[in-house]
C-alpha cells in the first residue's frame, strides 16, 4: 500500500495515476470541499481515500502493509499571508509525519519546492546539508514552510537521529499538465493563458520591472507532471537513494517562450502583450529558476526529461483543448 497525501491535487493525483496504471494498491488522503477536484482521480482504482484528521487513525491500522508515504499536502500558494495556517498544513504535518515514518520503519518521499531558493542569488544547487540550507533566503511564507522542513530532516539526518528507512524531499521547480484546473490564481501561466489564445488569438504576460531582463524573458524551470511522476515512481523502485534532489529540466526558459509554443501548438501566428506586475508581487518575484540536476543523476535517474514545446504540445492537444481535460 502506498498512501498519497494530497492525493487528488494537481501533483498527487498524476502520481496516483501513474501509481493506479502499474496496479499499486492507493490510498488517497486528501479534502474535496465542494471544487472539481474529485474528477483528478476519477478515471483510476484507489484503494481508499481519507479526509486528513482521519490519516493518523488509519496509519495506526495498516503500518505493517505501508510500502511509502508519498507526501505531496501542502498549502501551495505562493500569496498566502495566513502563515498560522501555513505552519500547520505545510509545517507541522509534514514533521509529524517525518517521525511517524522514522518511528515506524516507513519510506517518506515529500515535496520540497525550488521556492526555497529565494530569488537564486545563492544558486540552485540541491546540496543536503545545514551549511548549505542555511544560506537560502526563501521570498514568501510558502518557500520558508518548506525550507523549514528541510533544514529539520537534514539536521535529524546531519545528527543520526531515528530516520525512515528511504527519505527522498522533492525541490519542485515549475511543474505544469493536467488536473491543475481547481488551482486558480496559482495554475501555471499555461493554463491561464490557454483561453485566451482559444478565444482571441492574443495573450498577455508580466513586464519585467529589471533592466537585465526583457519582457516575457523572465526565466523558469519548466517541468512537465509526468516528468515529476516518474522521479517519484523511480525514487519508489529505488528504495536505496535518499536525499533532496531538485526535480527540473536543468534548462531555463522564458515565458515568451512557454507562450509562443502554445501558439505553435494551437498552429496560431504568436500575439504576446505586456502588463505591469502588482506592486506586492515585485518585491518577490522569482526572475530566474534553473535547477541543477547531477545529483538526482548521479544517483541513478537516467530518463530524459521532456522538452518545453513537446510538454506544451501534449498538454494543449490532449487536455486543455478537450472537453475532458482531466488525466
Amino acid at each position: 500500500m502506498i498512501i498519497i497525501t494530497g492525493g487528488a491535487g494537481f501533483i498527487g493525483s498524476n502520481i496516483a495515476a501513474a501509481l493506479a496504471a502499474r496496479g499499486e494498491e492507493v490510498v488517497i488522503c486528501d479534502r474535496f470541499s465542494t471544487d472539481d477536484r474529485w474528477r483528478n482521480i476519477a478515471k483510476h482504482k484507489v484503494h481508499n481515500i481519507v479526509a486528513p484528521d482521519e490519516l493518523w487513525p488509519l496509519l495506526a491500522h495498516v503500518r505493517s502493509g505501508l510500502r511509502a508515504i508519498v507526501h505531496m499536502g501542502a498549502i501551495s500558494s505562493t500569496t498566502e499571508r495566513d502563515v498560522d495556517l501555513i505552519v500547520r498544513n505545510n509545517v507541522r504535518l509534514s514533521i509529524d509525519l517525518w517521525e511517524w515514518c522514522a518511528k515506524n520503519d516507513v519510506r517518506l518521499i515529500y515535496a520540497s519546492s525550488a521556492a526555497t531558493y529565494g530569488d537564486g542569488s545563492n544558486g540552485f544547487d540541491d546540496e543536503g546539508t545545514s551549511e548549505a540550507l542555511g544560506k537560502l533566503k526563501p521570498l514568501n511564507p510558502y518557500g520558508w514552510s518548506k525550507h523549514v522542513v528541510d533544514r529539520r530532516i537534514v539536521a535529524d539526518v546531519e545528527a543520526r537521529a531515528i530516520k525512515p528507512p528511504q527519505w527522498a524531499g522533492l525541490k519542485l521547480f515549475n511543474v505544469y499538465g493536467p488536473n491543475e484546473y481547481h488551482k486558480g490564481a496559482m495554475k501555471s501561466v499555461l493554463a491561464q493563458v490557454h483561453p485566451d489564445i482559444v478565444r482571441s488569438g492574443r495573450v498577455s504576460i508580466f513586464k519585467s520591472h529589471r533592466e537585465d531582463y526583457g519582457d516575457g524573458g523572465q526565466l523558469r524551470d519548466f517541468i512537465h507532471v509526468d516528468d515529476v511522476a516518474s522521479v517519484a515512481l523511480w525514487l519508489i523502485d529505488t528504495p536505496s537513494v535518499s536525499g533532496l534532489f531538485n526535480v527540473g529540466t536543468g534548462k531555463a526558459r522564458s515565458f515568451s517562450d512557454l507562450v509562443t509554443a502554445a501558439f505553435n501548438a494551437l498552429e496560431i501566428e504568436p500575439e504576446i502583450h505586456f502588463r505591469d506586475m502588482p506592486e506586492e508581487l515585485r518585491d518577490r518575484y522569482q526572475y530566474f529558476t534553473e535547477a541543477k540536476m547531477e545529483r538526482l543523476r548521479a544517483a541513478g535517474f537516467s530518463k530524459p526529461f521532456i522538452s518545453l514545446e513537446d510538454g506544451v504540445a501534449d498538454y494543449v492537444r490532449n487536455y486543455l483543448g478537450k472537453d475532458d481535460p482531466y488525466r
